[in-house]
């Protein structure tokens, strides 16, 4: 006898805590977005952003010291590329000029004793750019659900394809939970980031899929439970090992990238996480609920008088 490739481990035994798990996750995470709501970022709000560069390494600390007693206690002071470069974003004061905003704290840097520097660029993002950055964003994040929700029902079967959804909603709900529980900064960066959770999600529960719907077309003496398990554990040495290779990558990214590609770091590891828990529990769990089987997989045989036609 062959030896067998692949663990032998009751996934599905396990399916209901984590249900209640996932719920309990997606209720703390629904409850913070309603109350603390997510810390959004300039791109969101609107605001200045002034980047200089030093002609030697700098600290951010006097840097911000200096700021916060001049009043700009919200500016978000941050290393851009190397520990020369420093990167200042700041929300506009009510009738100030974005002008005279920049120009207030480029003198401030000037009389501070911080090292002679250069400006590199000064950009303004206004309320009303903003919001329609966050509007997009939304609609981005829906259109990509919807588009998904349609492709899998073409490729599967439309119980597949809502189990698919689910998953996907259930990693962008967490994540965006985690960030407003930690009142982290949500900009445009974060947005593409949660896009490409969703990319990566599906693209880990469509291989599952394709493993079950293969054995169910394979193995004739199991039940549906038995057969979505055989799946898994088929394709779990597959997802482990991509989930970790990825995060090898992200984590050096996270450690390694800077202030500036932290959050975006973050939110792509909270994603993998997620991503890779909910193609084996949330979407195959939610499509065993909805009473998948193994005839609705089969591919249809055609009839004796259609096959006598020439």
């Amino acid at each position: 006898m062959g030896k067998k490739l692949f663990i032998d481990f009751d996934f599905m035994g396990l399916r209901k805590l984590a249900m209640g798990l996932s719920a309990t996750l997606i209720l703390i995470s629904l409850i913070s977005l309603a109350t603390l709501k997510l810390n959004l970022g300039i791109d969101f709000t609107g605001g200045s952003v002034i980047e200089v560069g030093y002609e030697q390494a700098v600290e951010l600390q006097p840097i911000r010291n200096m700021l916060e007693s001049n009043g700009f206690g919200d500016a978000i002071v941050q290393h851009f590329g190397s520990a020369s470069e420093v990167l200042i974003r700041l929300v506009p004061k009510v009738d100030q000029d974005k002008a005279e905003l920049s120009s207030q704290i480029i003198n401030l840097l000037s009389d501070a004793s911080t090292g002679s520097f250069d400006v590199r660029r000064v950009d303004f993002v206004g309320p009303q750019v903003g919001q329609e950055l966050a509007e997009d964003g939304g609609l981005a994040v829906l259109y990509a659900l919807i588009s998904i929700l349609i492709y899998v029902s073409i490729r599967f079967e439309y119980r597949f394809s809502l189990g698919a959804v689910a998953a996907l909603i259930h990693d962008v709900i967490i994540t965006l939970g985690i960030f407003s529980l930690l009142q982290l900064d949500f900009d445009l960066s974060v947005l593409a980031a949660v896009l490409a959770v969703i990319g990566y999600s599906l693209n880990d529960t469509i291989v599952v899929f394709d493993r079950i719907r293969e054995n169910f077309r394979k193995i004739r003496k199991k039940t549906s439970l038995e057969i979505t398990n055989t799946s898994i554990n088929q394709t779990f040495s597959r997802t482990l090992m991509t989930s970790l290779t990825t995060l090898l990558v992200l984590l050096s990214l996270f450690f390694l990238g800077g202030e500036v590609i932290h959050s975006f770091a973050l939110a792509l590891i909270i994603g993998v996480l997620v991503g890779t828990y909910s193609s084996i529990y949330v979407a195959t769990t939610t499509a065993l609920a909805l009473g998948i089987k193994r005839s609705d997989l089969l591919i249809p045989e055609k009839d004796s008088e259609e096959m006598a036609r020439p």
